[in-house]
């Protein structure tokens, strides 16, 4: 069975930029929404001592299996997404070798940031804007829906942004540009960016 994972902050954290409402119906009605139906696909059946990652796995292997993928994704996207965001001013601080290979693979911390906002009001309908590690290097890339790099080839998520209504509407209504400018410049957790390109590169 799959278990709730409890925000890393408390609900009101990130305000201004995130209300305590938004991460109140985020967290406790989409993604534990999410939680409660995989562990209803999963009763009963051989999958029901899977983690979190192989449910993925074989959700996407199969198209029998798609609304388990959907919904198992879904869980690992949300859990991603909220511990790439932090209240905590150190961890938004950008460690020494996460800002040498930002630098080598998109010339400065701000056009990264830049990129990360184009990429995400670009991208048509629901899904979520990441920074992945690919091959040695960096790149931002999207994904549609319940789409996530771990079934994409040789992608390393090291850093997610949902770009569902759902995250943002109740505090930018249509406004997607405002919440994405408002992420990457007040809540990302780089430390956390640090510690996934860190596994990646020990073979973690």
């Amino acid at each position: 069975m799959i278990e709730v994972k409890p925000l890393p902050y408390d609900y009101e954290a990130l305000a201004p930029y995130i209300s305590k409402e938004t991460l109140l119906f985020h967290h406790d009605k989409h993604y534990v929404g999410y939680v409660n139906k995989v562990n209803e696909l999963i009763k009963d059946t051989d999958f029901k001592d899977l983690d979190l990652y192989a449910l993925i796995l074989r959700g996407s292997a199969d198209t029998v299996y798609t609304t388990l993928f959907n919904n198992a994704a879904q869980v690992f996207n949300h859990e991603f997404y909220f511990d790439s965001l932090t209240d905590n001013e150190a961890k938004k601080e950008v460690p020494s070798f996460l800002n040498m290979v930002i630098q080598r693979d998109f010339g400065s911390l701000e056009a990264l940031k830049t990129k990360l906002v184009e990429q995400g009001v670009a991208l048509f309908g629901s899904g979520y804007v990441w920074l992945v590690e690919e091959t040695g290097r960096l790149k931002v890339v999207t994904s549609k829906n319940a789409e996530l790099p771990l079934t994409h080839g040789f992608m390393h998520p090291l850093l997610a942004i949902d770009v569902w209504e759902h995250a943002y509407y109740l505090d930018r209504q249509n406004l997607r540009v405002d919440y994405l400018n408002a992420v990457v410049q007040n809540l990302i957790n780089w430390h956390f960016v640090s510690e996934n390109l860190n596994k990646v590169i020990k073979g973690g």
